[in-house]
């Protein structure tokens, strides 16, 4: 957004020497002396953690809010708001009083010369660390993250994504898709090696400028949306031929698979729809005449509307009625529905637009289950959140009483266990923050960009999920061969 505020709150040099010492990302909060997502003030160069830490830059703004005496402002403190601050990882900019991130700048360009200034001191301290980095990736003793865990050391083994500015729908999606590092392995299985405190996706983000224009720019994004198509373009990318494995070699490596357990988009089938794609029955049936209409549609993931009964439910604890689960969403999905007025059936029969009902049903589901829970609606004028709670199972999701032919699946072909969840924190789609937990050897780690922490089962399941992967049970055993 384009910020009003930038020319009294943007007041230090870009070359400050108030600046800390050492690489920008790896400062200190001048509070807590937390160096997770550190954020610089613009006004006095201080130096805060974010509020998904201890949210002391947020209080930084709140405490230079002071009330004003006779309800004027002095010249000195109209210049001294302390509004805008720059992340110091992604080198972003955040203004308080707009409560959104900036995409403008100063007449005279000091924002962007104060994140080139970052970027410059980032790039010394890397380089000046780079041979000790080294000596310690070939020292095996030291070559993973460790943690303390019942007393015990144990290496983490997983590996963070820098934010290369509002990239955290980027980041979560491919952290989520990494706990599915089995039955991905050819793709993601390098961003489990541990061996750096964060790896830098650049070189995939620009493919991403290049091959997704939507996705240009540095401004949030909808997590969802690029996994879509992130999935859709790999798909199409196996399709013609990748790192010179042609398409009939691709085809043939799928060719274990039966003719009916296929899932096949644009007539082809790959390693993406082997493992992320299922197939639904879509039924109509005309109100007037009884004519029922069939159509089978490959899908690779479902979206699920929150029932509206449930919408202004926002916590798992609070007393006003059941708690959304996700077989409620789920239950919605698939139920009978009878369409309005604006969505009249072309009748064959009646040669007609009619009233009709809709069903949905799974004819095959994937090994792979993602369910995107539809928490933004478009209302007259903006786009709202659905911050409802929605609870899930960790594990044996049943997803038999929702296919066509349960009676032709196996007694446990049909348990789900999740792999990953993808959160939105914040109160808009294009606004906030996106972090993803995921399930690695028995244990759960929390994504938030470059920082990885280990999680317990508990905090997992309090997660207002937004992206939800579940791994078929039956897959865990057979994922080698796919």
């Amino acid at each position: 957004m384009e910020c009003p505020h930038l020319s009294s709150s943007v007041c230090i040099a870009p070359d400050s020497a108030k600046f800390p010492n050492g690489s920008p990302s790896s400062w200190c909060c001048s509070v807590c002396r937390s160096n997770k997502s550190p954020w610089v003030c613009l006004t006095c160069s201080s130096v805060h953690c974010g509020r998904y830490v201890n949210g002391h830059a947020k209080k930084h703004y709140e405490d230079a809010q002071v009330p004003l005496t006779n309800h004027k402002k002095s010249e000195k403190q109209d210049k001294a708001q302390h509004t805008v601050c720059m992340d110091c990882s992604s080198y972003s900019t955040y203004c308080y009083r707009c409560d959104d991130f900036v995409v403008n700048d100063t007449k005279l360009g000091l924002v962007q010369k104060v994140r080139e200034h970052l970027q410059n001191l980032e790039n010394s301290a890397f380089t000046a660390d780079r041979h000790r980095k080294r000596k310690l990736l070939e020292n095996s003793t030291l070559n993973s993250k460790l943690l303390k865990v019942n007393g015990s050391t144990t290496a983490i083994c997983a590996t963070g994504l820098r934010n290369l500015g509002n990239t955290c729908f980027m980041n979560a999606i491919l952290q989520s898709l990494r706990s599915l590092v089995e039955e991905f392995r050819k793709t993601l299985c390098a961003l489990w090696q541990g061996s750096q405190t964060a790896f830098s996706p650049e070189s995939l983000f620009y493919v991403v400028w290049k091959i997704m224009p939507n996705f240009r720019g540095y401004q949030q994004q909808d997590a969802h949306e690029f996994m879509r198509y992130l999935l859709d373009h790999l798909h199409l990318e196996l399709q013609g031929g990748f790192n010179g494995v042609s398409r009939s070699a691709i085809l043939q490596e799928n060719s274990t698979l039966s003719a009916s357990n296929k899932c096949c988009i644009n007539g082809a089938s790959t390693v993406v729809t082997a493992i992320f794609g299922g197939i639904l029955q879509n039924e109509v049936n005309c109100l007037i005449c009884g004519t029922e209409s069939r159509k089978f549609d490959p899908f690779l993931d479902l979206s699920l509307d929150i029932p509206s009964q449930f919408r202004s439910k926002r916590s798992k604890n609070q007393e006003n009625g059941p708690v959304c689960s996700l077989r409620d969403c789920l239950r919605s999905f698939t139920d009978l529905e009878e369409l309005d007025e604006t969505e009249l059936y072309m009748c064959h029969k009646c040669k007609k637009k009619q009233k009709s009902t809709k069903k949905f049903w799974i004819q095959k589901l994937p090994k792979v289950l993602c369910l995107h829970l539809k928490r933004f609606h478009w209302t007259a004028y903006l786009r709202n959140k659905v911050d409802t709670y929605v609870e899930f199972p960790l594990r044996g999701l049943d997803m038999k009483c929702y296919l066509l032919e349960p009676e032709n699946s196996g007694p446990e072909s049909c348990l789900y266990d999740l792999a990953a969840v993808v959160v939105h924190h914040g109160s808009g789609v294009g606004s906030g923050h996106y972090t993803a937990y995921a399930t690695h050897e028995g244990r759960w780690f929390h994504f938030n960009d470059s920082t990885v922490t280990l999680t317990d089962e508990e905090t997992v399941v309090k997660a207002k999920a937004y992206i939800l992967f579940y791994v078929e049970r039956q897959a865990r055993a057979g994922s080698d061969k796919l």
